[in-house]
């Protein structure tokens, strides 16, 4: 039988020097891409760009994969955005979801010994040395400890010391995929680089995992490891083994759709539960932070990415969900200002522009919030959707930057849950959440 795993790497490039090297190496490999694409294309003039995308995507991503950290995780990130990258692309970024090359048995025990001062034996009464998965900021291995069994998450060498460089790194890049404005990109490299810096720090990770699995444990089908601050460290994290399998496991058994709603009903509670009692939310609803247990609840394996809700966008980006609000065109413009679509420059006419499709951009998004129930597999609706996002990513009256910072990882988190609910084609009861709305109705 042969073996499907990424093959393990023995060193990470660490260095500043090093990891730009890589990227040049990519750069000139992509630029043969492209060289080799217009030349078929003299004699073909037809040709599409399917064959440049796969090739020039999995240059990338094997770069990426061998660098792990950041980068990785931006590629990670833009595999979840199903209307931002060809098809080529979110294919093969996503296979750094849960999939990603693992690193060899004596980076392992380096680790260990740097952090703990002992070997994963010493530790532990067993240990597997062997990565059950692999991911963009680092692994998890299976141990025992008096009986228990335990997940263990081991950072990659060098990731967190190498975040703000490698941002720069990869912006060629981003500008080359992505065909962002300058100035758009570096306010998303600075909230991811804020982010990401947490999400390194193992430490921060394990208080928080603490604080949300106690602050959620009131929910209906949803379960959070234990962890174990003590056999855990700033590059290192030790937890209970959640039994489960992933969510593209889960649906290759055609389960039934009872299984379905509930997983799909406990995805949506944890999340409007978070952001409207806790103000802060999982940003990182990706399907390798989740698993399916065997007596059908959800499991939440990772809060490495916690974006906080600060009150000044809070109350006026939930506003925006109001079945009120609309009717009052002064109160929804004051909220686009405040959340900073609408800006103090825009013309009259500008203003009555961006007022009109953002109504119908929120009208369309909201759907699921104005209805007691939703079914999540309406392909009608996420066509609607993504084609109305890509109807707008076209437009001239985007390319200056839009919004406030937050808007990047919360409107990742809801795409991102609506993703998800799409692939499980749950039927949702989507009114749970107003028990734990306030007043939205004004914006202060």
């Amino acid at each position: 039988m042969s073996d499907n795993k990424p093959k393990e790497q023995n060193s990470i490039p660490t260095s500043k020097v090093e990891r730009s090297a890589k990227f040049v190496t990519t750069g000139l490999k992509i630029g043969g891409n492209y060289i080799k694409h217009y030349s078929k294309k003299l004699f073909n003039p037809d040709l599409d760009r399917s064959e440049l995308n796969e090739d020039n995507a999995t240059d990338i991503y094997q770069s990426l994969s061998e660098l792990k950290g950041s980068a990785l995780k931006v590629a990670q990130m833009l595999s979840m955005d199903k209307n931002l990258l060809p098809q080529a692309y979110v294919d093969k970024f996503s296979q750094s979801q849960y999939n990603a090359p693992p690193l060899s048995g004596p980076l392992i025990v380096q680790t260990f010994k740097k952090y703990f001062g002992k070997t994963p034996e010493q530790i532990y009464d067993k240990f597997n040395i062997r990565s059950t998965n692999a991911a963009s900021i680092g692994q998890v291995h299976q141990a025992e400890l008096n009986g228990k069994k335990l997940a263990v998450k081991i950072q990659y060498p060098g990731v967190g010391d190498s975040i703000s460089s490698d941002l720069k790194l990869i912006k060629p890049f981003a500008f080359r995929m992505l065909g962002m404005s300058e100035k758009e990109l570096d306010v998303y490299m600075k909230e991811v680089e804020e982010r990401l810096l947490e999400e390194t720090d193992y430490e921060l990770e394990v208080r928080r995992s603490i604080e949300f699995s106690i602050a959620c444990k009131v929910l209906d089908n949803v379960v959070f490891p234990d962890y174990y601050p003590d056999l855990s460290s700033k590059r290192i994290i030790t937890m209970d083994w959640l039994e489960g399998i992933h969510l593209k496991e889960f649906l290759a058994t055609n389960p039934l759709q009872e299984l379905r709603d509930r997983i799909g009903q406990a995805l949506w509670d944890f999340y409007n539960y978070q952001q409207h009692e806790l103000r802060a939310v999982h940003a990182d609803p990706h399907p390798g932070n989740f698993l399916i247990t065997p007596n059908g609840k959800l499991g939440v394996i990772d809060f490495g990415c916690i974006k906080v809700m600060p009150d000044d966008f809070y109350y006026p980006f939930f506003s925006l969900t109001s079945t009120n609000l609309f009717a009052d065109k002064e109160e929804t413009i004051k909220a686009f200002r405040k959340l900073e679509m609408i800006l103090p420059s825009d013309t009259p006419q500008q203003v009555n522009f961006y007022h009109e499709l953002y109504k119908q951009m929120i009208s369309l998004f909201a759907k699921p919030y104005i209805t007691d129930v939703f079914d999540f597999s309406d392909k009608a609706f996420f066509d609607d959707l993504f084609g109305f996002g890509e109807k707008v990513a076209k437009m001239p009256e985007f390319k200056q930057a839009r919004g406030v910072k937050h808007f990047i990882y919360i409107n990742r988190t809801n795409f991102g849950l609506y993703n998800i609910l799409h692939e499980l084609k749950a039927r949702v009861k989507t009114d749970t959440y107003k028990p734990h709305v306030q007043e939205l109705d004004q914006v202060e």
